[in-house]
């Protein structure tokens, strides 16, 4: 959409250097934005871009603003402002009520009038559809799933039976939530199913990635807090919590029954081992693996950065020696504190 800047200010409440009639009505880099696009500068290293930008605006801090020579947007926050400004200029296009002919829905299933059922979705007995929510193309909804006011499935998404999703929602393709959890008994040389009776749970402005997969319960549920972003292509196991506004990048894996706090970021592939529990304000770098409960705030890392493939050559050949030259580390101690020992006695 197209919104004058005056406008845009007052809506992000934030305030406004130049012309307030001056329309944008798209998003762009700030090395390539024309008179229509909105951008921005959170990033010192690209200010030099801001002489020769020739973008309608840019949203930037108080520090940086007398090296533009466009129209600006003051902010303490410039990549937070940018975002809500992009929701301006990119609303959700709105729902229109309505079940498509292809859809197969149960008879026992109830669908707010105002959300949309798109082709050929499935729902199956007793599914509640809320208010405004919307089931894009191919989307299987199992028995009992209930799926909050305003909450959107982009498509193809798979909700299997007793899986509640809160409001507000947004399931990109490919997701599949409230699946039978991995959980497997040894009976001699052969694996018995463990059935999963536990539901998955998730709560209101939740996010779920493309090929993301929430296993349900085995026993008591596995539960999204409000508010938590998921990545694509992460796995989440049974039983597993995790706690409101923590997000987590791709390729990560929870095992089942760990509990992960609020406010948390988990980088991409981490692996997190089961029955752990991570506090609140707990931040993983990329590749971290995490076998040991972590309570206390910060940031942990593990894993080896990449480095010239010489130098990783040389590294893992000595891996080979590790043991050995701690053993001898340690005799050579040994004897250091006996030669300390024996000058002691020599000198008294």
């Amino acid at each position: 959409m197209e919104i004058a800047l005056g406008d845009l200010a007052v809506r992000l409440g934030v305030p406004l250097r130049g012309d307030p009639e001056a329309r944008v009505c798209r998003i762009a880099p700030l090395s390539s934005a024309d008179a229509t696009g909105l951008t921005f500068l959170g990033d010192g290293r690209f200010r030099r871009h801001l002489e020769h930008t020739r973008a309608g605006c840019v949203i930037l801090s108080d520090a940086d603003a007398d090296a533009c020579r466009s129209p600006v947007l003051l902010s303490d926050n410039p990549y937070l402002t940018f975002a809500k400004a992009a929701r301006i200029l990119y609303p959700e296009p709105a729902v229109v009520g309505g079940v498509h002919p292809s859809a197969v829905v149960d008879p026992t299933a109830q669908i707010d009038p105002t959300a949309w059922v798109g082709p050929s979705c499935v729902l199956e007995a007793d599914v509640l559809v809320g208010p405004r929510a919307f089931l894009g193309p191919g989307c299987i909804l199992g028995e009992g799933v209930r799926v909050g006011e305003e909450s959107r499935l982009v498509a193809r998404v798979t909700l299997c039976s007793g899986t509640l999703i809160g409001k507000r929602a947004l399931l990109h393709p490919g997701s599949v939530v409230g699946r039978d959890g991995f959980g497997f008994a040894r009976d001699g040389d052969r694996w018995v199913r463990m059935p999963q009776v536990g539901r998955a749970i998730l709560g209101d402005d939740v996010e779920i990635g493309a090929n993301t997969t929430v296993d349900r319960g085995a026993i008591g549920d596995t539960v999204i807090g409000n508010g938590v972003k998921l990545d694509n292509h992460i796995q989440i196991g049974h039983n597993v919590e995790i706690g409101e506004n923590t997000a987590m990048a791709a390729n990560t894996g929870i095992s089942g029954s760990t509990r992960i706090g609020r406010n948390c970021t988990i980088a991409g592939a981490v692996g997190m081992a089961g029955h752990l529990e991570i506090g609140d304000e707990v931040h993983f770098t990329g590749m971290a693996m995490v076998t040991r409960s972590v309570l206390a705030p910060g940031s942990y890392s593990s894993g080896i950065p990449a480095m010239p493939s010489a130098d990783w050559r040389r590294n893992v050949a000595r891996f080979r020696h590790l043991d050995e030259l701690a053993r001898r580390i340690k005799q050579l101690e040994i004897r250091i504190d006996t030669m300390n020992e024996t000058t002691g006695r020599e000198a008294t």
